[in-house]
């Protein structure tokens, strides 16, 4: 891990938990932080010591509401309300999904409305810096409840981690880093289930695939432009202005900056009126699903800086409220996860249009299939049909969960946002444009050698080399599957996180 982050007396933002989620940095939080759970844990004591009445606190949970307990019962609730809720099914996420779930609980219970007690919080800190991953079944979850159930649980001692590259049970983790198992109180079986963490952790870390993959989308969209010829004059910063997408802007910037000095481009000035919309409308479809990441960035920063918990602990010591409401619902993050499906689903779609006229004959200029001897040679046929097969797999993963709806607890939870299954087929449909890009940067490059490296563009010849350094041209058929998943793999190794105004894209 490198760097440190501190939560608590700044606003929060998903890249905080992506860098945390994915190992680059270790979680604190600041004295203010303690402080507010400190003084809410407070108040639940005083609550439970004063004998009065308040939902989750001291009664049954969700259509059980009214059913009020003695105070020697509500540590045995939240123990059972862990036990039960834990029962997701199907394959369980990956450690860096665990952990990012984990980090908007931390971001959660930061606040100070949520009751839960300080040592509990400082668990999950501990199990996410000692790099102590609960195993959390993926399946399951209508919005939340059951993925941190399975992670308090593991706070517990109870099941199976992830820790040093072995699947060990969460008691012998516990003992070999010297933690003890928490016994959770009053509320805090509640509050760890509770809350939107589940949906707007595994969407931190969408937005993280999704922020390289608009960066990368469009270089291998400016490949495949160049080796196809296209007109320039369609990038035109006058023409691109009369749009006021910011989005855009922003992809025009960069495709200019990438071909601004072809001599295959200048030279093919003129050889046709204009050129396929899968050319000539990058920066409008490439610009429109950066508006889109926009947005949804902003709609999962907002969760992420928000008390989700139900109930919220309002106040002092001296004059609390114990508040009923919606927070964890999670309708916001479900629709931007769902929009951004979309909008990824749309950048892979026009990638898979770009590559097909790559490698057709007709339209390309170039040889069958790009490759030298075709007939003999099959060449990049079937990389095509892999990249529409992901395709017609995104469109369907890009129909929106939100909009399904079920009852839940006996009439009491009767509108679902679904936005954790929102999150999960995100994350599958980025796996997927992954491979698409990788298919189309392969494509490309193999095109561009065509042309002869000295006609290209600095940006481009300079993203051809970067292949070049691990996957050679073709002059044969050779195994593919192996070439499109190291170009898979560097793609998400390099992070394009440069400006559009500078030249070079590839940071050795």
């Amino acid at each position: 891990m490198t760097g440190q982050i501190t939560w608590g007396d700044a606003p929060l933002c998903w890249q905080d938990v992506a860098r945390v989620a994915r190992g680059r940095a270790v979680l604190t939080l600041s004295e203010a932080a303690w402080q507010r759970i400190d003084e809410s844990r407070a108040i639940v004591q005083q609550i439970v010591d004063g004998g009065e009445v308040a939902y989750g606190i001291n009664t049954g949970l969700g259509a059980l509401c009214n059913i009020v307990l003695p105070q020697e019962q509500l540590s045995q609730l939240s123990r059972s309300t862990l036990l039960s809720h834990a029962c997701g099914v199907g394959p369980v996420l990956d450690e860096a999904q665990t952990r990012a779930i984990m980090c908007a609980a931390v971001a959660n219970y930061s606040h100070g409305k949520s009751g839960i007690s300080a040592g509990i919080v400082a668990q999950l800190l501990a199990f996410l810096n000692l790099g102590i991953t609960p195993q959390v079944p993926s399946q399951g979850s209508v919005g939340y409840l059951t993925h941190m159930a399975h992670v308090g649980l593991a706070l517990m001692g109870i099941g199976d981690v992830s820790w040093r590259g072995q699947i060990v049970s969460a008691a012998r983790a516990l003992r070999e880093e010297k933690l003890n198992p928490i016994a959770p109180g009053a509320k805090e079986g509640l509050s760890l289930v509770n809350g939107t963490p589940c949906m707007t952790g595994m969407a931190c870390l969408a937005l993280d695939d999704a922020a390289a993959l608009l960066n990368w989308a469009d270089v291998t969209g400016a490949m495949s432009f160049e080796a196809l010829r296209g007109q320039i004059a369609a990038f035109d910063e006058d023409i691109l202005a009369l749009k006021a997408s910011p989005g855009l802007q922003h992809c025009g910037r960069r495709l200019r900056t990438l071909l601004a000095d072809s001599p295959l481009l200048a030279a093919s000035q003129g050889i046709r009126t204009q050129d396929a919309l899968s050319l000539r409308a990058i920066p409008q479809v490439h610009g429109a699903c950066r508006d889109q990441y926009t947005h949804a960035a902003r709609q999962v920063d907002i969760e992420l800086n928000a008390c989700t918990d139900n109930p919220l602990i309002i106040g002092t010591a001296k004059r609390w409220r114990v508040v009923s409401q919606a927070h964890p619902h999670g309708e916001s993050v479900a629709m931007a996860c769902d929009l951004l499906a979309i909008a990824m689903a749309e950048l892979g779609g026009i990638a898979e249009r770009r590559l097909d006229r790559l490698v057709n004959p007709l339209i390309s200029g170039l040889p069958a299939f790009l490759v030298a001897n075709p007939g003999t040679n099959s060449g990049m046929m079937i990389a095509q049909y892999v990249a529409a097969s992901l395709c017609g797999e995104n469109r369907q993963l890009a129909q929106p969960a939100v909009l399904d709806n079920f009852i839940t607890s006996a009439l009491q939870e009767d509108h679902l946002s679904m936005g954790t299954g929102a999150a999960l087929k995100l994350q599958r449909l980025v796996d997927n444009l992954w491979q698409i890009l990788a298919i189309e940067y392969l494509l490309a490059a193999q095109a561009l050698e065509f042309h002869g490296r000295d006609q290209l563009a600095k940006g481009t010849r300079e993203a051809l080399m970067l292949l070049r350094e691990q996957i050679p041209s073709w002059e044969d058929d050779r195994w593919l599957a192996p070439d499109i998943a190291r170009t898979a793999t560097l793609i998400r190794s390099r992070r394009l996180d440069l400006p559009a105004s500078v030249p070079l894209f590839f940071v050795r």
